[in-house]
């Protein structure tokens, strides 16, 4: 079975991380093919956020998943001459209730899987979701966390290590993009010891397992930012870590955003093979 990895090793025209009607994303999934096509893509993955047993605006419903794999099937027959699809998911990690262990998702036909955390549990609401602006990040933090930045950042690894142990999946998606709300919120955190600290701990768990890493440009062309930060790359590729450059788009016209400096950045490692 050729992977992600595999793929990334003989082109650089593709991207396996991609959002469209099924979740957050502003476009059918067909004009989201259309628009790999033009920017030259040969290989495209679909990874809608996956369905979980919480209300969330942003994840696909679960009812929703089998008409998701079988769109994708009629687009491979319809653009299979000019372009490779494949069928994923960015599975969301919520502690040992839900995962990409699971069976759910280990018998659900994916060509590979994404996992990332973005939702933890706060002392007295349940999970929430602490992706997104900042802004809404400082207003979640007052409302459920109780301004305790540490205490969510220190969660958050935590559950990235336990989703890492609990395996079950192909690509970590955007493996420290906490630092992006965390640093808005409380300027400087990332440089403090117990943080780098957490970084530490995660990248060794993560050279350990065998999964592949992605580099995520979707904050790139706005902010300047990718994740993984730039400074943790160095270890990643001397660890002969398997890496991809994904977009993570959910524009049509974002399909290639931010890939080629992400690239560049990559290739300039003497390690980088």
């Amino acid at each position: 079975m050729v992977t992600p990895a595999d793929i990334a090793k003989t082109t650089t025209r593709y991207n396996f991380h991609s959002h469209t009607q099924w979740c957050d994303g502003h476009a059918s999934i067909e004009e989201m093919t259309q628009a790999a096509i033009k920017a030259g893509m040969e290989h495209w993955g679909f990874s809608p956020h996956s369905p979980v047993p919480i209300k969330s605006s942003c994840n696909m419903a679960a009812e929703c998943a089998d008409e998701y794999i079988n769109e994708v099937k009629r687009l491979q027959q319809a653009y299979g001459d000019r372009i490779n699809l494949y069928t994923s998911m960015e599975i969301d990690y919520l502690g040992n209730e839900w995962g990409a262990s699971h069976e759910y998702f280990q018998t659900m036909p994916l060509d590979y899987r994404i996992s990332s955390v973005h939702f933890i549990k706060s002392p007295r609401d349940g999970m929430i979701d602490i992706d997104g602006r900042p802004e809404n990040f400082a207003t979640k933090m007052a409302r459920h966390f109780d301004c305790d930045i540490r205490g969510v950042v220190e969660r958050f690894y935590e559950e990235s290590c336990r989703m890492i142990e609990a395996g079950g999946f192909d690509i970590i998606g955007h493996f420290d993009k906490i630092r992006f709300n965390a640093t808005s919120y409380s300027p400087g955190i990332d440089s403090e010891g117990w943080y780098r600290s957490l970084v530490d701990n995660l990248i060794s768990l993560i050279i350990n397992s065998g999964i592949t890493v992605e580099i995520n440009t979707k904050a790139y062309d706005k902010s300047g930012v990718l994740f993984p930060s730039q400074e943790l790359l160095p270890r990643l590729i001397a660890a002969s870590v398997p890496i991809v450059v994904n977009s993570d788009a959910h524009y049509p016209d974002k399909v290639n955003a931010g890939r080629e400096a992400a690239l560049k950045l990559l290739n300039s490692h003497p390690q980088h093979q």
